[in-house]
């Protein structure tokens, strides 16, 4: 197993032997060449990203770099070197504001920031490889994912960011009346569906979530709780881009890949916060 990484928000020490490790971009062809060719792998996790939706309104241009054509270059070497399938991590965010819920695969893609944007262009590059040269995919548009290992200054990292405001003694800021619901997903889930999806799914586009709705309030009240530090959040006005209410469905998961989440959000929360304490 080998991982490419330029560790713009990764950690090396987080990369275990015997796991080869190339620090290098996505967005390098030549290193990208280098790298496919040496390990001539079978499958491709796909899970590099720029993901600020706040960076990709601020520079879209540098957003679509990463996440298109650094996709393009290990697509292309994919095919070159007969990669069999490629497992994309891709974003709820391509479905824009909901027109129902939960969401399902067939809701209209509305996207609303160059992130989503470049998450959809990459779902349908996948299916124009898939035509042309049969490299297999499975994309898994992914709810909000979180647990430990996470950073604070990662987007959609609301459960690291409220959790070392917590230990830390700092005052976490919560945007918009906090009554907006997202879709918490735990990490090990996420594994699993990955995981899942090597054999299964072939060409297909599958949601991986819980179905379960959140407030961001009964979040950060059950972290206050998790972490027993009582600090009241300062509420900010809602930031451009940001939806009301998200949640997935997870029944094509269930059917295609035979799996669904088995972590609560209590119990996801109880050991992201024993690791945050682990560090301390």
């Amino acid at each position: 197993m080998a991982v490419l990484d330029n560790l713009s928000t990764g950690k090396r020490e987080r990369i275990k032997s015997p796991v080869v490790f190339y620090h290098g971009d996505l967005r390098d062809r030549e290193f990208v060449k280098e790298v496919i060719s040496k390990e001539q792998p079978n499958a491709i996790y796909h899970l590099a990203a720029q993901v600020s939706v706040q960076e990709s309104l601020k520079d879209p241009v540098g957003d679509a770099q990463t996440n298109i054509v650094g996709t393009l270059n290990l697509l292309d070497q994919a095919v070159k070197n007969k990669v069999q399938k490629i497992i994309f991590a891709s974003s709820a965010a391509v479905y824009g504001t909901p027109r129902y819920l939960p969401v399902d695969e067939v809701h209209p893609a509305e996207v609303l920031s160059g992130y989503a944007v470049s998450k959809l262009a990459v779902e349908h590059y996948l299916a124009v490889y898939k035509n042309l040269y049969n490299l297999d995919y499975t994309v898994l548009r992914l709810a909000n994912v979180y647990g430990p290992g996470q950073l604070a200054g990662t987007e959609g990292g609301v459960v690291a960011i409220f959790t070392q405001n917590l230990l830390e003694g700092k005052v976490p800021v919560i945007f918009g009346d906090g009554e907006q619901t997202r879709d918490f997903i735990y990490v090990k889930d996420v594994v699993t569906a990955n995981l899942a999806a090597l054999n299964r799914g072939t060409g297909k586009i599958i949601n991986i979530s819980t179905n379960r709705p959140s407030s961001v309030n009964s979040l950060y009240k059950l972290l206050q709780e998790m972490t027993e530090r009582v600090i009241s959040a300062e509420y900010r006005p809602t930031r451009p881009g940001d939806i009301r209410n998200s949640v997935l469905a997870n029944q094509l998961a269930i059917q295609l890949l035979a799996w669904q989440p088995s972590f609560s959000l209590q119990e996801g929360i109880r050991q992201t916060v024993k690791e945050w304490n682990s560090l301390l």
